[in-house]
Formats: C-alpha cells, structure tokens, sequence
C-alpha cells in the first residue's frame, strides 16, 4: 500500500516513519514546510499528485493552553483541514485515519471510555478535535483513532518536559488527581499501520496502550527509570498536588482513560504498554550532564 502521513516532522509522525521503514509499503511524509494541510489546494494538489491508498493525519494543534486565546488557528488545523483531507481522500479513493484525543470527554466517568460514550470537551481544543472527527466522517472510507498523553523520544512531551525540569530544580509539585493513560508513539504508529493494513470496519476506535495512572505516577515512573539507567542522577522531590492549585487557561478533564477493547477485538493488543516504552524514550531524553 502507498501510505501518505501529514504532520511528518512531528512525534507522531516521525515514528509513523520508522515503523513504515520496517514495512514493504510505499509512503511519504510531509511536514509543515512540504505541505499546509490548512490550504485546500495544496492538500488537494499533493493527494491528487502522490495517489495514497492511505492517508494517516499526524498533524494537529496539540497546544491546550495556548488553544484558548489562539482558538482561530486550533480550529483552522484541526477542523477544517481535516475537511480538506477528507475531500482529497474522497478524490483518489484513499483511506483516512484521523488521529484524535481523550480530551472530547469530560472526565465525568468512572469507568473507561467507550467510542459509544457521549462527547462533551471542556476546551477549545478538545472541541476543534471532535469537529475534525465530523470533518473526518465525511470521508467514505475513514478510521478515526482517539488516543491519549502521547510521549516519544521526539518533540516536545511530558517525558521532555518533567527531565528538563528535573534537571532545573530540586522539588517539583505534579497534578495528581487528573487520570489518563499515556501512549508511546511508536506503539500508536505500528497499530495505525496495522489498522489501516486489517481493512477494519470503518468508525471510531480507541488506542491507549498500558495501565492507567496520574501525572504524578508517570513523573515517579520516569524518575524511576532516570535513576535506574544513571546512578549518578539527582531526581528531583515530588510532590502532589491538585488541579486546583495547578490552574491553566485549559480545564482538563480529571478522568480520561479510553478502553481500547473494541480495537483489541480486531487487531489483539494495541502496543506493550507505555512502561515498556520508558527506559529508552528517557535514555535519549536526559539532558546532557546527567
């Protein structure tokens, strides 16, 4: 198959990459620089020209905090140049994978989320989101995959983040009260080939790989493993805290944990887990002088 993947330089994109080098498939990848998914001509002109059997949209406006005051932008990208790929795909026949996030719900379960449970995002990029999911169903051909707390070795994630800090101070206060359940990215880019590869019945499905945790447990978790591989590393002390005394622009849903049952049942187990991922995604990630 000829895959085309947007959003190439990005974490999920750059995985996407070295999972189809392992594969027979044709691909390309496309970053800002080669491709504005938010120009309807170009998309339509690079679709036409390339003629993917899949097209899998790694590019997204990920910036939850700052979605609140550039909210323009955050639905430029995520809504209506899902529109634009979804009228491109329709043009060549081309499957449409649509990444998506936990942050459509609000965090009001107890339990699990469902692809069949309601939608009620708390911000403008939870929102922009769940209006590329419209977009992307209006695909004839479209697998639209919800996931959750991506990290890899690539980019900027919550793995980067907390060895940078750590690596700045000596105490660090973590949001404990928010669940979700991180994901590497190369477990989400091997199941998206996967799933595109499956012909699997066309709709939304959930991909989150792993036990769920707070922030707070998956700071502990990466300092852990920190300390494992360097000895020598000074982890920083932490504390938990609540959302409360952690306010953002963005509220969060507390509770985002997909259940990826419906996936599991087409393709078996999504991923490893994402403690599998750690040790080598901090191997790469601690700065230099640890």
């Amino acid at each position: 198959m000829k895959f085309l993947i947007t959003g190439g330089e990005g974490q999920l994109g750059r995985c996407l990459v070295d999972c189809l080098r392992k594969t027979d498939h044709e691909f390309v990848a496309l970053g800002k620089g080669e491709l504005d998914i938010t120009d309807a001509q170009a998309v339509m002109a690079a679709v036409e020209d390339y003629r993917p059997d899949v097209i899998i949209n790694a590019a997204a406006y990920t910036a939850v905090d700052r979605a609140e005051t550039e909210p323009e932008l955050a639905w430029r990208i995520n809504d209506a140049a899902v529109g634009y790929l979804a009228a491109a795909a329709n043009a060549v026949g081309a499957l449409l994978v649509q990444v998506s996030t936990d942050y459509v719900f609000d965090g009001q379960s107890s339990r699990p989320y469902l692809e069949t449970d309601p939608v009620n995002p708390l911000g403008v990029y939870g929102r922009s989101k769940l209006a590329g999911e419209k977009q992307a169903e209006k695909t004839r051909r479209f697998l639209i995959v919800r996931t959750a707390w991506v990290f890899s070795e690539y980019g900027n994630n919550f793995v980067k983040t907390m060895l940078r800090l750590g690596a700045e101070r000596e105490e660090l206060s973590i949001v404990a009260d928010q669940l979700g359940t991180p994901t590497y990215a190369g477990h989400l880019a091997d199941g998206l080939i996967k799933m595109a590869e499956a012909g699997l019945p066309f709709g939304v499905y959930h991909f989150a790989s792993g036990k769920a945790c707070s922030w707070f447990e998956f700071a502990e978790a990466i300092f852990h493993v920190a300390c494992n591989l360097l000895p020598s590393y000074a982890a920083p002390k932490l504390s938990p805290i609540a959302s409360t005394e952690y306010p953002t622009p963005a509220q969060r849903p507390a509770f985002s944990v997909l259940s990826s049952e419906k996936l599991e049942a087409e393709i078996g187990p999504v991923g490893e887990g994402w403690k599998s991922a750690l040790p080598e995604v901090v191997r790469v990630s601690l700065p230099m002088g640890n």
